[in-house]
């Protein structure tokens, strides 16, 4: 095996067992061999006999080291995982009595920030305009992009608007008093304000819609055949939509309340408003907008400032 022999006499007979009795593929093996040759590598340096004799303590050193090199934490996970194996196997063998992988886990993943369209492109994104389209589906696509930008909402609380308030009404929008009224997450309701170019879209697409929903349908939004959109519908209008205004990058629901929140909070800087409005139950989840925020900022920082650059 490539490599194998630079392993010590243990770690070259687990890889053996692995190739052998395991029947791993060619490209695990190598993955493995890189791990089981960190762990020869870190035992030495910490002038251990061997692998056989680490501690925990040791291993979650190991682990931060690799962290500190940059390694993914997937990828961290994956030597642990070598290494967990490589220690259960050799407990098998009565090579040591201990394995000290066992409950260290790699650092969590930064979560990505959500991606947030700039003010003018969701603007241009909402004003699309499609003058040879059929007119209804154009009154409600743009009624669409007017509310999940203008409101925040999820795509299944859009979805779940129905025309009249009702007791078995997931949600609805009270025109006259500029609020739309739904229902998110854990079956909780809220209510948001609803924009003037919001109001206007929605009374245009209220006038196109009997040309589309099918009778006694309660649905606000319809798809061509009349019954309630579905979220994958909505999903493909925003993406052909975003095509038709030249945006440089793929449309989905959840971008636009993205957009919603950070541009919000550019704009107020009101953390406890931005999380109501998102209805999000705890204000930790609302607090990665302000590292929207942040990110924001420090590019018009690098761009604009005379100190952000050496020069």
């Amino acid at each position: 095996m490539h490599d194998a022999a630079s392993l010590g006499e243990d770690l070259r007979r687990h890889l053996v067992h692995l190739e052998v009795e395991r029947r791993l593929a060619q490209r695990t093996l190598t993955l493995y061999r890189d791990a089981l040759q960190r762990l020869q590598a870190f035992s030495a340096e910490a002038r251990l006999a061997s692998p056989r004799v680490a501690q925990v303590h040791h291993v979650r050193r190991w682990a931060a080291q690799l962290h500190a090199q940059g390694l993914a934490s997937r990828s961290i996970a994956l030597v642990l995982s070598a290494w967990r194996g490589y220690y259960r196997w050799a407990g098998r063998e009565g090579l040591v009595a201990l394995n000290p992988v066992e409950g260290v886990r790699a650092p969590k993943a930064a979560k990505p920030l959500p991606k947030a369209l700039s003010v003018d492109h969701a603007v241009a994104l909402a004003e699309q305009t499609d003058e040879h389209g059929d007119p209804a589906l154009a009154a409600r696509d743009h009624c669409i992009v007017e509310l999940l930008y203008g409101c925040g909402l999820r795509v299944g609380e859009l979805v779940g608007l129905d025309v009249q308030p009702s007791a078995a009404a997931a949600g609805w929008i009270d025109a006259a008093d500029a609020a739309a009224h739904v229902l998110g997450k854990g079956s909780k309701r809220r209510s948001v304000p609803v924009g003037g170019p919001a109001l206007i879209a929605l009374r245009a697409w209220l006038d196109q819609r009997s040309t589309m929903a099918a009778q006694g349908e309660p649905a606000l939004f319809v798809s061509q055949r009349g019954t309630r959109l579905t979220a994958s519908q909505v999903r493909s209008r925003l993406k052909t939509r975003a095509l038709q205004a030249g945006l440089p990058t793929h449309v989905h629901p959840h971008m636009l309340r993205h957009s919603f929140a950070s541009h919000l909070l550019q704009s107020s800087g009101d953390l406890r408003a931005v999380q109501e409005l998102l209805g999000h139950a705890n204000i930790t989840t609302t607090q990665v907008y302000t590292k929207l925020d942040f990110q924001h900022l420090a590019k018009v920082y690098d761009a604009a400032h005379p100190r952000a650059k050496k020069r």
